[in-house]
């Protein structure tokens, strides 16, 4: 009950921030009639779904026009012929040149550039900006919500081994409710996909992953803004080690067989035709297994974003009693099917990992591929 109304209580928190940042855009609309707003919106969407060097909480304009951010700043890290660290409040949400040991540099669409004192950005003939990009290593807020998921992973795996270890492997309080979860992970996904005598050392990956994404999914739904699984460069990385994880552990019959599917059904003069084809579909089917992966996760998440922040965009393009509050309906109703697409997400990204896993640890192709010429 309890994890029900806390549930409720971050959607519609997460609601009502949303809300005020589009009130806090519509307020700055009136000052900056040139722009729609349509137009707004979808920059607003955008800037939503980018990641940043700063936790923006909220904004206002004084009555004199000046824009107030309260945000919580991160520490930019760049290499530019040495080692840089600055805060990224120098930058002032991109308003600002931040000056640091006699350089320029400016925050211009979330990426950070060298400049003049003036904060010039110079474009090229095919609009590409020409200014020089320095290494950026900041530290910015998807970063830090990674660091803040994979220490919460660790403290609730190690205190679930610690109550087991004190109560004859019965875990007691809040660890009852991670107990069952592992259970069907193992009992559900590991064990019929792997197999039983390979699936324990799958299990460490599987979990992490499982329990990683998910959390993730959940940070993605607060108010506080990140999305984490809607960047591709995340979940390029959840797929390499999935990727990396199956190419190391695959047995020799997992190797033998995509680069000779065919086994002994035929000669090999018979073969090698044939094998100029299925050979590399064989290996090319290595790469888009986990590459659907990538794709899958980030496209679901990035979707379940642009959608509520749509429908709650409606609502300030209506302007009437009628399709604002329609509007707003359909954003939480959304956000209910958001917390059960961030757990899905989690669900079939392990439950695809443990099958690729499987197939890579298996040892009995032979006896399948003799089933086949037989028949």
């Amino acid at each position: 009950m309890r994890n029900t109304l806390l549930s409720k209580f971050l959607i519609v928190s997460a609601l009502l921030m949303s809300f005020t940042s589009f009130a806090k855009d519509a307020k700055e609309a009136g000052e900056a009639p040139e722009k729609d707003k349509k137009t707004e919106i979808k920059e607003y969407i955008e800037h939503h779904l980018k990641d940043s060097h700063s936790f923006s909480l909220f904004s206002y304009t004084k009555d004199n026009g000046e824009h107030v951010y309260v945000d919580i700043p991160l520490p930019v890290i760049i290499w530019d012929e040495g080692l840089k660290v600055f805060s990224s409040s120098k930058f002032h949400h991109g308003e600002t040149v931040a000056e640091v040991d006699g350089s320029y540099y400016k925050l211009y669409h979330n990426k950070i550039y060298e400049t003049n004192a003036d904060g010039e950005i110079r474009y090229g003939d095919d609009h590409k900006v020409m200014n020089d990009k320095p290494l950026d290593l900041s530290i910015t807020k998807n970063v830090v919500m990674i660091f803040i998921t994979g220490l919460l992973i660790l403290w609730m795996f190690s205190s679930l081994a610690r109550s087991y270890a004190k109560n004859n492997n019965m875990p007691k309080g809040i660890w009852r409710f991670m107990e069952p979860i592992v259970l069907y992970i193992r009992d559900e996904i590991a064990r019929p996909n792997i197999g039983e005598k390979r699936y324990r050392k799958y299990m460490p990956f599987l979990l992490t992953i499982f329990f990683f994404i998910w959390f993730l999914n959940i940070f993605g739904l607060t108010p506080l803004g990140v999305n984490v699984t809607g960047n591709i460069a995340i979940t390029f990385a959840l797929a390499l080690m999935t990727f990396l994880i199956t190419s190391f552990t695959g047995t020799k019959t997992y190797w033998k067989h995509l680069f000779d599917p065919l086994g002994d059904t035929m000669p090999w003069i018979a073969k090698i035709p044939l094998y100029i084809i299925l050979v590399p579909i064989e290996l090319l089917g290595t790469i888009v297994k986990p590459f659907s992966l990538l794709i899958r996760l980030y496209a679901n998440m990035t979707a379940g974003h642009i959608v509520l922040m749509s429908l709650i965009g409606l609502m300030f393009i209506f302007k009437s009693w009628i399709g604002s509050p329609l509007s707003f309906a359909l954003a939480f109703a959304i956000s209910l099917i958001e917390v059960l697409v961030a757990l899905l997400q989690a669900y079939i990204f392990t439950m695809l990992s443990a099958l690729y896993f499987g197939f890579a640890s298996e040892e009995h192709h032979e006896e399948h591929e003799g089933e086949i010429a037989h028949l």
